[in-house]
């Protein structure tokens, strides 16, 4: 996956963030009259979510550098693209269940006692707290982008991927904490139906990628490595 669709897929998925975050994003507390504080209280938060997604990519695309190195990158690019659409197809009701369970729901309280201990502090450093504290709540919309990460293959590339998806999110994500009260829910709405076709559309790209079709930048030939492709190991080339 190419590292510059991130920001793309941020972007456009970011209406989502909306929904699922804007609440945190509206209670962001300010004390004070200074609009340059109020406008590095948000900047400060959207950039603790991108702190907190670029350590996603780090480590999820060094998982994916492993990937490559045993010769399955084809393989698991297929994988993530069946499970996107899966997880799109899956009923609403059935999602509703899982996050109904007590695992997923401690998870959620543990998350949540630390933003409301850090949300009454009004300090910068809170506030960047707030943002990394928020990058970890469970969302589907970034599962999709760390499917993106490991995609990339290394450790470096998954971090930047996750990170140019970060700022993709950023601009309605800051615009949000101004004009969150003017924003129509209809739009919304009609936007959020628009992110399982993004999804899905997503998914069926990974899939070509794996399918080693030869088509360049949809499905590009993977570079299989050899056993003696081993950094320990020197390749020594065949003459014949």
């Amino acid at each position: 996956m190419e590292i510059w669709s991130a920001f793309i897929v941020g972007l456009i998925g970011s209406v989502h963030c909306i929904g699922m975050c804007g609440p945190i994003a509206f209670a962001i507390p300010f004390s004070g009259d200074s609009r340059i504080k109020f406008f590095l209280s948000r900047v400060l938060y959207n950039l603790g979510r991108i702190v907190t997604y670029s350590f996603f990519g780090l480590i999820f695309g060094f998982l994916g550098s492993r990937v490559v190195i045993y010769g399955l990158q084809q393989d698991i690019s297929i994988v993530i693209g069946a499970l996107i659409i899966i997880y799109v197809l899956i009923p609403r009701r059935l999602k509703n269940k899982i996050s109904g369970t007590g695992y997923y729901i401690k998870i959620v309280g543990s998350i949540r006692g630390y933003f409301n201990k850090l949300i009454q502090k009004k300090s910068y450093p809170s506030y960047l707290g707030i943002g990394i504290i928020n990058g970890f709540l469970p969302c589907g919309f970034v599962y999709i982008g760390i499917a993106g990460a490991i995609s990339t293959g290394s450790g470096l590339s998954g971090a930047a991927y996750m990170m140019l998806f970060g700022f993709g999110t950023f601009p309605i994500m800051f615009a949000a904490t101004f004009l969150g009260s003017v924003i129509n829910p209809n739009i919304r709405k009609k936007i959020n139906k628009l992110i399982p076709i993004l999804a899905i559309v997503l998914g069926l790209l990974f899939i070509l990628r794996g399918l080693n079709l030869g088509i360049p930048y949809l499905s590009p030939k993977f570079n299989h490595p050899t056993a003696t492709s081993d950094p320990t190991h020197p390749h020594v080339e065949d003459c014949h």
